[in-house]
């Protein structure tokens, strides 16, 4: 998925540190790395079969548009981009608000902007709402506002995609994902939200090559620390957090040799983390950095200079394929084997995530003729993982792809099929991938015991 990564830093901010050395003409020296802490987490990653994610409009769960009383009868309805145009002009004049109108209204903006987004009215008030995004972050005056603008944060972002966004906001950002100023629960959803907004600043809101890499090496802290060193010592949501955002930010990024071996040994020690959620996180940075050597490999005819202990590390997560302690409910003990399946399959056969090598007649055998005829003519079933907006399938092939898709899906939930179908960001983010158009929308038609159901006046 090297095409896919080439796109997100533009602009002369597509060569790695590692690359700028190597050109006598460079302008700018490489950074030196930072010394790293130590560190466990994981992330929960899809269900490796049938595992087709849906969205549509019908089950976008969109914010519904009316404006009652406002118009005069016979009037056509404002148009999403009017409504929004109004609840920002609505969101900036807070001069007599309570703490509850601003809740209010960063709620219906960013509930708004989820399902509906529109750059050009994002871009023209640009200049005051980061500033005042920011200002409700820096004010702190609760857990739950500050929450609210972290999200209507990333949904602006997302929305508009300026280059001039990270410099502004990151770091507001890093300063409250440092920081602890409420109790244990709201701290975890606070630092969770910061690293995503983080995350979503570097790769789409203007984020340099050298941003990103040194947004990398803070993340690999957090990791090695157990999250310590932003006072969430052995926190596992925050830890999958800055996993998670690990993957997200290194899938834009063509040369990750530079930091791999120490990327690599975090992840590894992950593995034996007490949460689910961290292995799985893990397991799939793991795979990866490994997945992007390949590619590199496959380009350039080099090969990196990782040192680790493959056969080991395929033991280990062999072991995580049958994990049976009595400590791990069965629904953590499903998900686990499920993924780390998937990520051995990967490693073994080089191929991207939810590949199986479960094999079937190439042609159906059904249709005529007999097997005899088909002289053991097999083909894998190949990836499982696929991505169902309306009537496009959008084929999860790659660690790369799937790190946006999570991401993006944690971020937007059921708006997530109008931002590909209407924002050129987030097109962009999942541009390259594979894709199958069906004919129709499924289950369109109820079926005979859902009529029946509903002619009784039974919910479905």
């Amino acid at each position: 998925m090297h095409d896919l990564r080439k796109k997100i830093f533009e602009s002369g901010k597509t060569v790695s540190r590692k690359a700028r050395s190597r050109q006598p003409s460079a302008q700018q020296s490489p950074a030196g790395s930072r010394p790293g802490s130590r560190a466990t987490s994981r992330h929960a990653s899809d269900e490796e079969d049938s595992s087709e994610y849906e969205y549509t409009d019908s089950l976008a769960s969109s914010l519904v548009i009316s404006e009652e009383g406002d118009e005069e009868e016979g009037s056509a309805p404002p148009s999403a981009s009017e409504v929004l145009h109004n609840h920002i002009v609505d969101l900036l004049d807070q001069k007599r608000d309570s703490g509850q109108d601003r809740a209010d209204k960063l709620t219906a903006y960013t509930e708004l902007i989820r399902h509906h987004p529109s750059a050009e009215e994002v871009d023209a008030q640009m200049d005051e709402l980061i500033p005042m995004l920011l200002k409700s972050v820096r004010g702190r005056r609760t857990p739950q506002g500050v929450m609210w603008s972290l999200k209507a944060l990333m949904m602006t972002i997302l929305s508009s995609g300026a280059e001039s966004i990270h410099s502004r906001v990151y770091p507001t950002l890093k300063t409250l994902c440092e920081n602890s100023d409420y109790d244990d629960d709201d701290n975890e959803q606070i630092k969770v939200a910061a690293i995503r907004a983080m995350g979503v600043s570097t790769l789409c809101g203007g984020g340099s090559v050298t941003a990103a890499e040194e947004f990398l090496e803070f993340l690999i802290e957090i990791i090695q620390s157990d999250g310590h060193v932003i006072e969430a010592g052995d926190n596992g949501p925050v830890v999958t957090a800055a996993l998670n955002a690990w993957g997200f930010v290194a899938s834009g990024l063509d040369d990750l040799e530079e930091q791999s071996t120490e990327a690599l040994e975090a992840f590894m020690e992950q593995l034996d983390s007490s949460d689910v959620d961290v292995q799985v996180a893990a397991g799939s940075n793991i795979a990866l950095l490994l997945e992007s050597a390949r590619e590199y490999e496959e380009e350039t005819g080099e090969t990196w200079n990782m040192r680790y202990d493959q056969d080991a590390l395929l033991h280990r997560m062999h072991a995580l394929t049958r994990e049976s302690s009595k400590s791990i409910s069965k629904k953590d003990k499903r998900q686990l084997h499920s993924n780390f399946n998937s990520i051995v399959t990967s490693l073994e056969h080089g191929k991207g995530p939810g590949y199986s090598t479960a094999r079937r007649f190439a042609s159906n055998p059904h249709t005529g003729g007999n097997k005899a005829d088909f002289n053991g003519d097999y083909q894998e079933y190949g990836y499982r993982q696929k991505l169902r907006i309306q009537n496009i399938s959008i084929v999860i092939d790659t660690w790369s792809l799937s790190a946006r898709v999570g991401m993006l899906k944690s971020i937007l939930g059921g708006g997530l099929a109008s931002h590909y179908l209407n924002n050129p960001v987030v097109r962009d983010l999942l541009s390259g991938a594979k894709t199958e158009y069906v004919s129709a929308p499924q289950n369109l038609k109820p079926n005979k015991y859902e009529r029946k159901n509903r002619l009784r006046g039974f919910s479905d």
